[in-house]
C-alpha cells in the first residue's frame, strides 16, 4: 500500500468513523471504507511526463493492478496499491475492525464515470419526435412541425422548481446505479430567463440531495425560442444581458453553453454568447458540428472546456484541437437514437492527438439514455474506439471535460473518492454487455451506494 497510508493519523480516521453526513444517504455507509481484493484496479494513473488530457496512445493507458486495494476516508482516497501490501501495514491490522471492508474479489473497479453532457432538466419524453422519426422524419422536419426541443418548453415552463428537481435527482440515482459519479447538467429546455434559473436552481437542489458531484451548465442559448423567431438576435441579446449576469451572481453554473449549429445559433452569436460569459466569469463549452460544419479556430480564443458531438468536423479543425486542451466531447447515443449512419470521426481525432472523451447526451429528445457503458459500447462497435480508450474517454477525460481532473477521473491518493464496481472479470466486458447493467457498487465521495445488494 502507498505510504500515503501511514502519514494519516490512527486519530483522524477514527474521528471520521463518526462523521455524519449532511446529505440524505439512506441505507449508505460512511467512511472509511477498504475494496480488497480486486480483480482488476484500473487505477487511470499516468506515468507520462505529459499533463493534460489523455491523447493518442496514452488514452489506452489504464494503470491496471491485479488483486488490488483502495482505501477511502472522509471523500478522500487514501492509498492505492495491492491488497497484500494493504493488509500488512501495521495501522490496518490494529483498526481493521473499524473499516468496512467490500470484497471485490472477481470484480473490475474502475473510476467513477464522469458524463460531460447531459440534459437532466425536462418534463415528458418527446414519443411524438420518436414515433415521427420512425416513420422517416429528419431532425429539422420535426422541429418545423413544432417537436424537437421547442416542444419541452411548455412542460419546464409551468413545472415548479421543486418537480424539476425530483426529476433531475431521479435521473442522478439512475446515472449513479450504472457507475457514474460525476454529472455535468444543463439547463435549456426553458428559455425565458425565469425558467432557465429555475432549472439551474432545480439541479442545485437535487445536487445537494445526492452523494455524486454535479456541475451545472446554463444553456439559454439552446435554440431561439418561438416568440423569438424571426428576431434570433433580441434573444441573444436576453441571454447575455439577463440570463448570464443572472446566474453568474447567484452562482447557479460553471459553464455557459450554446448549440452553434445549423437551425440553431450563428457563429457570430456564440462568439457574442462567449463573450459575455468570460466577462461574469464564466467558462464556456458549446455544441459544435453535430448537424452541419462549423469552423472552430475563431473560438479557441474563450479557451473552451469542450466541444460537443463533433460529427462534422475537418482538418483545421482537427489540428487545431490537437494544440489546445479543449476535449472533443462525442455523444454516440445520439447517433445511434436518430439512426445515424455516420458517427463522430472517433478513431481520426484520436489518431491525430485530440483529446476525447465520451458522454451520454442524456436528454428526453435525441439520447434517453443515463448508461455510460452503453456509450462507451456505441463508440466501440460504431466509432472504433478500443475499449481502453473508452473507459478513458469516459473518465479522466470527462474530468478534463468538466475541469475537475484535479479531484476526479483516476483513482490516486488525494482525489475524490469516486468509483465504480463492475460484475465482470476483464474492463473489456464493460462496453462488451451493451443494454446490461453489470455495476455491482458505486462508491460517491467516499459513500457507498448499493452495499445491501453487493455479491
Amino acid at each position: 500500500m502507498i505510504n500515503a497510508l501511514r502519514a494519516v493519523s490512527s486519530r483522524r480516521l477514527l474521528d471520521c468513523c463518526s462523521v455524519t453526513s449532511t446529505k440524505k444517504r439512506d441505507k449508505k455507509i460512511q467512511l472509511p471504507i477498504l475494496l480488497a481484493n480486486i480483480g482488476q484496479l484500473l487505477t487511470l494513473q499516468t506515468f507520462s511526463a505529459k499533463a493534460g488530457p489523455r491523447r493518442g496512445p496514452d488514452l489506452k493507458q489504464l494503470g491496471i493492478l491485479n488483486d488490488g486495494a483502495v482505501l477511502c476516508f472522509g471523500g478522500k482516497i487514501v492509498s492505492v496499491g495491492t491488497t497484500k501490501d494493504a493488509l500488512r501495514d501495521p495501522w490496518l491490522k490494529k483498526n481493521r475492525k473499524k473499516v468496512t471492508e467490500i470484497d471485490c474479489a472477481g470484480k473490475v473497479v474502475l473510476p467513477g464515470f464522469v458524463d460531460s453532457h447531459t440534459h437532466p432538466v425536462f418534463v415528458s419524453p418527446r414519443l411524438v419526435d420518436f414515433e415521427k422519426r420512425i416513420e422517416g422524419a429528419s431532425y429539422e422536419e420535426i422541429a418545423a412541425a413544432g417537436g424537437g426541443i421547442r416542444s419541452s418548453l411548455e412542460g419546464v415552463r409551468r413545472a415548479g422548481k421543486s418537480a424539476l428537481a425530483a426529476r433531475v435527482l431521479a435521473a442522478l440515482y439512475d446515472m449513479a446505479a450504472q457507475g457514474t459519479t460525476t454529472v455535468e447538467a444543463k439547463s435549456g429546455y426553458g428559455l425565458t430567463v425565469q425558467s432557465e434559473l429555475k432549472s439551474l436552481e432545480a439541479i442545485r437542489e437535487a445536487a445537494s440531495r445526492w452523494a455524486g458531484t454535479v456541475v451545472a451548465t446554463l444553456l439559454g442559448a439552446h435554440v431561439v425560442p418561438k416568440e423569438f423567431q424571426g428576431c434570433s438576435q433580441k434573444y441573444v441579446e436576453i441571454v447575455c444581458k439577463e440570463m448570464i449576469p443572472a446566474a453568474a451572481k447567484r452562482k447557479l453554473a460553471q459553464f455557459v453553453d450554446v448549440f452553434c449549429d445549423q437551425g440553431a445559433f450563428a457563429p457570430s452569436q456564440a462568439e457574442q454568447i462567449f463573450e459575455a460569459a468570460m466577462e461574469h466569469g464564466l467558462s464556456v463549452r458549446a455544441h459544435m458540428g453535430q448537424l452541419a460544419h462549423t469552423a472552430l479556430r475563431p473560438f479557441f480564443r474563450f479557451d473552451p472546456a469542450s466541444f460537443d458531438h463533433m460529427d462534422h468536423v475537418n482538418e483545421d479543425d482537427i489540428a487545431q484541437l490537437a494544440k489546445h486542451e479543449t476535449i472533443a466531447t462525442l455523444v454516440p447515443g445520439a447517433n445511434y437514437f436518430l439512426g445515424l449512419k455516420e458517427y463522430p470521426p472517433a478513431r481520426k481525432l484520436i489518431d491525430a492527438g485530440v483529446p476525447v472523451a465520451l458522454a451520454t447526451d442524456y436528454n428526453p429528445g435525441t439520447s434517453p439514455t443515463m448508461s455510460m457503458p452503453m456509450a462507451m459500447s456505441l463508440a466501440c462497435t460504431h466509432m472504433k474506439m478500443t475499449p481502453g480508450e473508452a473507459v478513458a474517454a469516459a473518465t479522466i477525460n470527462g474530468a478534463w471535460a468538466l475541469r475537475v481532473a484535479d479531484r476526479k477521473g483516476s483513482i490516486e491518493p488525494g482525489k475524490d473518492a469516486d468509483l465504480a464496481v463492475f460484475a465482470v472479470e476483464d474492463c473489456r466486458e464493460i462496453p462488451y454487455w451493451f443494454g446490461a447493467n453489470r455495476c455491482a457498487l458505486t462508491v460517491l465521495g467516499g459513500v457507498a451506494d448499493g452495499l445491501a445488494s453487493f455479491v
